[in-house]
């Protein structure tokens, strides 16, 4: 089952507009059996193509209305300092993606908060605290006019 195929690609398409589509209705609009659309709906799973399905949360009503991406740059450029960088952003909640990016920077994070108050702590209590962080730039965002991560 090639992830080429046009059917796998409508699959995948209309599941990641809309991960709670019914089989019966995913079947319709890509012009499958229920039974034929369920068989590779779970081959996709199997192989890991399609690896979860979750809600999409509102940031605002969460309070993570306030989204920053950050760019970290390493004093050391070791394995042992790209660990434990790692594991300081897998530990705190704010973090909600950490890329290992190439380029004048090791790292771009994704961060939510409440508001710039409690990004303000972030940065000062949590990010500078961590060993062999050399830079820090903060980029807010100030409106979203396109998201589609699932």
């Amino acid at each position: 089952m090639a992830i080429d195929d046009p059917i796998n690609r409508r699959i995948l398409r209309e599941l990641s507009a809309d991960g709670r589509l019914s089989n019966l209705d995913l079947a319709a609009r890509v012009g499958l059996s229920p039974s034929a659309c369920l068989r590779r709906v779970q081959e996709l799973e199997r192989r890991g193509v399609i690896r979860g399905y979750r809600a999409r949360l509102d940031p605002a009503q969460t309070g993570r209305g306030f989204v920053v991406y950050v760019t970290v740059g390493l004093s050391e450029h070791s394995k042992a300092a790209q660990e434990g960088f790692e594991a300081a952003m897998a530990r705190a909640p704010e973090v909600r993606e950490c890329h290992n990016i190439a380029g004048a920077f090791e790292y771009l994070l994704r961060v939510e908060t409440a508001d710039l108050a409690a990004y303000k702590a972030f940065h000062t209590d949590h990010l500078g605290t961590v060993p062999h962080v050399r830079a820090i730039t903060s980029h807010m965002v100030m409106g979203t006019s396109k998201d589609e991560r699932g």
